[in-house]
């Protein structure tokens, strides 16, 4: 064999068998050929490297998407450690909720008991203990919705829901009763209290809701509009100082929104964070927006030419949940808080950068808030204390200076002046109001503001709005909507109901707009100041 008959063109190459095209010396001889022919030797060589060629191509082509496959291979596998992880920390919060109620169960005193039967109260520090027990509940449930919220596609996810609402409602009917004994003896004790007032003996006082203000009434109206759904959880939401520009989270992205007087538009997401989205806040003077987030980094983000929101710089220096944060007036310190437990502080040079940390609280979870004069903040934490943390003169480092005590663990607190702050506590059917001694500047409880306690959750700070007179609170199921009079005097003028505890909002600075983001409508609403109102 000599020759290859080679030229599929020829029509006499396309009649033959593929064993006639072969031609050997003597074939070769006596055979016409109009086509091409090429020698034996030249096309064995020819398809050998033609092999070669199209096994390397092959052999690249399944090497790069090995690659590919490993590498998404590996990220499964650590979102498998990360859900691990996760899952642990939900098992670790069980036992410690357990091991807490079994405490409270082995508590106990003969000498106690002997007095509280003596003293004829067995009813009321057995209510007291109940009260602790679901109280207890309230601040353990609190840790595992954030948790619980990240396996929210899970099948197990609503069965896990039902069981914590269950414990809401028997704590709802539990204290509604206590609630009720509770304004029955405040009714009791107005005449003491007058006669007290009168002879200069400062009462605790006890405010109820009333719409009784010298200033003149108010109501938020929800604006309808057609409804901005979101079925991802959002924990934060802010809205810049000129009220066109507002920020929302879902799950870990950001979603920017124009705010064209009370609309909606979305604009732009961003998806630099790799946690759920727990605090945002816009800078005033600059317009732009700190986000904090359960990845425990901080971004602050401007706006390009191209009017696209980027993130300018990454603050990385907690090592879990950032819960809170603050900005003070002049915009060069931010304070945060994170589950680490810790506050940190963080300057502006050139750069942001963290200048002290605070480490007094030993508990995760927390609030904060800064004082008129911008020198002192207070924060508070499940370890049931209150820090009042001033700035030093000389050395410009932040001390605490004031320890308070609570009963129940702290969970949201506001400033409304320098010597006045509100407080509330897990599951309370009452906010704290906080006033400085004049004599020894500390601050103490001094009045409480009656209303609807229950199931809570965090990342709701409280905010009060100086050219209204308004703080906005949550309780439970409720937005309060409080006005503090001429007098000083705290008075409920609304109470917007909604059918979940996980309720999430923001005001406006000017208290114009109130925009609110529930679990149980899993929509944007918002909410328009209407003053002047007709009192009933």
């Amino acid at each position: 064999m000599r020759k290859i008959f080679l030229d599929p063109k020829d029509i006499n190459y396309q009649q033959q068998k593929l064993n006639e095209r072969l031609l050997c010396a003597e074939c070769l001889e006596n055979t016409n050929i109009d086509g091409k022919a090429i020698g034996l030797n030249q096309i064995v060589s020819l398809i050998e490297e033609n092999q070669v060629e199209k096994m390397e191509k092959v052999q690249n082509t399944i090497s790069n998407q090995i690659n590919l496959i490993e590498s998404l291979n590996c990220i499964i596998d650590q979102m498998k450690q990360q859900l691990i992880q996760q899952l642990d920390q939900l098992i670790s919060i069980m036992m410690g909720w357990v091991q807490n109620l079994q405490q409270q169960y082995s508590q106990y005193s003969f000498y106690d008991e002997l007095d509280i039967m003596l003293l004829k109260e067995n009813q009321t520090y057995c209510n007291k203990q109940l009260i602790q027990i679901w109280k207890t509940n309230l601040c353990w449930t609190s840790k595992v919705y954030p948790k619980l919220e990240q396996f929210n596609q899970f099948k197990e996810y609503n069965k896990c829901k039902e069981l914590l609402s269950s414990l809401e409602l028997g704590y709802q009917q539990f204290t509604q009763t206590e609630q009720e004994q509770q304004i029955k003896i405040y009714q009791q004790n107005q005449d003491i209290n007058s006669a007290n007032t009168l002879i200069n003996i400062p009462p605790f006082q006890m405010i109820k809701s009333s719409l009784q203000s010298n200033l003149k009434p108010f109501t938020y109206q929800q604006i309808q509009q057609s409804p901005i759904k979101q079925n991802e959880v959002c924990y934060a939401i802010a809205v810049n100082n000129n009220c066109s520009i507002m920020v929302a989270g879902c799950n870990q992205y950001i979603k920017l929104f124009e705010f064209n007087q009370g609309i909606l538009k979305q604009v732009q997401l961003l998806t630099e964070h790799a946690g759920n989205i727990s605090t945002l806040n816009f800078m005033k003077r600059t317009n732009n927006f700190i986000s904090g987030s359960c990845d425990s980094q901080i971004i602050i983000w401007v706006r390009n030419n191209n009017n696209q929101w980027i993130s300018q710089q990454k603050l990385n220096g907690h090592t879990s949940y950032i819960n809170c944060l603050i900005l003070n007036n002049n915009e060069d310190t931010i304070i945060s808080g994170s589950d680490d437990k810790s506050i940190k502080f963080w300057i502006k040079e050139n750069q942001w950068l963290s200048s002290q940390t605070i480490t007094d609280h030993n508990e995760d979870r927390d609030g904060l808030s800064i004082n008129d004069d911008q020198n002192k903040i207070i924060s508070c934490r499940q370890d049931k204390l209150i820090l009042v943390i001033e700035q030093s003169i000389q050395k410009k480092q932040w001390i605490v200076i004031q320890k308070i005590e609570l009963e129940y663990a702290g969970v949201r607190l506001c400033f409304i002046d320098n010597n006045t702050f509100t407080g509330y506590h897990w599951g309370e059917h009452y906010m704290n109001v906080y006033e400085m001694n004049n004599t020894n500047k500390q601050y103490t409880r001094t009045k409480k503001i009656l209303f609807n306690g229950g199931l809570d959750c965090y990342y709701f700070p409280q905010k009060y709005i100086k050219q209204k007179c308004i703080l906005v609170t949550k309780n439970s199921q409720n937005i309060s909507l409080i006005r503090r009079n001429q007098n000083g005097e705290f008075i409920v003028e609304q109470s917007i109901p909604f059918k979940t505890h996980e309720i999430f909002a923001c005001m406006t600075d000017d208290g114009q707009y109130l925009i609110t983001w529930d679990s149980n409508s899993k929509e944007y609403q918002i909410r328009c100041y209407k003053g002047n109102m007709k009192q009933k």
